[in-house]
């Protein structure tokens, strides 16, 4: 019975602290730079969906936008080609060498 307990603990104690470790990776950043469209502007894709091309160092980095695409009301500014500088919060992973950006505010410069 003790050792079914001490089991149970250690289980129960390596399910926490691989949840801290999967949320810690969730941080939200704000990146700055020109938002835009890649399939009309960039022409990477078939479908709209919104980048930010942020410059990093020497580099231009692109973010792409984990979201509903054009059905988006800031996809709406870029949409047809254009660019617009503007401010991104959200949470940033890498998929596929990609970098993939969940935004929850994007705020363009006046």
């Amino acid at each position: 019975m003790r050792s079914l307990f001490l089991t149970s603990l250690a289980l129960l104690f390596a399910l926490t602290m691989t949840l801290n470790l999967v949320a810690g990776d969730k941080k939200e950043v704000t990146v700055k730079g020109k938002v835009m469209c890649a399939k009309c502007e960039l022409k990477e894709t078939s479908k709209c969906q919104t980048v930010v091309v942020v410059k990093e160092g020497d580099k231009d980095v692109t973010y792409y936008f984990q979201d509903k695409g054009a059905k988006e009301s800031y996809h709406e500014n870029v949409c047809g080609g254009g660019k617009q500088e503007a401010t991104v919060t959200g949470v940033v992973m890498e998929k596929e060498g990609k970098k993939w950006l969940t935004p929850s505010k994007v705020v363009y410069a006046k």
